[in-house]
């Protein structure tokens, strides 16, 4: 399995980070905000927006790469386990100040559980 988080599997483009967040679900955590909209891909994409008002580059990376890391852990177990009946998602994460400083747990279960309550719920 590839260690990386390749094109294929982010929101590259204004038009699809402004289309998640127009019409996609909302839930908010402690760490992040994450957004959600069905696509036709067969596979989840991600996108981060890391504000400059939480923080300097450095806080912001540091939770860019963290989110990331979650993000391609839990995409790399839901192909192992061939769960394909699941309705893929374009995902937009918002860093919240907490999500860099957090325990890298605490992070990840906050992600976790996140798409989990948008998976549960219709996604329109």
């Amino acid at each position: 399995m590839p260690l990386t988080h390749g094109p294929d599997a982010r929101l590259r483009s204004r038009g699809e980070f402004t289309a998640v967040q127009q019409h996609g679900r909302r839930v908010a955590a402690r760490t992040l905000t994450l957004l959600a909209l069905p696509n036709a891909l067969g596979h989840d994409r991600l996108g981060i927006v890391a504000s400059r008002r939480m923080g300097g580059a450095v806080a912001r990376n540091r939770a860019k790469r963290r989110i990331r890391e979650v993000f391609r852990q839990r995409d790399q177990r839901a192909r192992a386990s061939a769960t394909d009946g699941r309705q893929a998602l374009d995902l937009v994460v918002i860093a919240r100040r907490e999500s860099a400083t957090a325990p890298f747990a605490e992070v990840e279960k906050e992600l976790v559980n996140a798409i989990g309550r948008l998976r549960t719920t219709r996604v329109s």
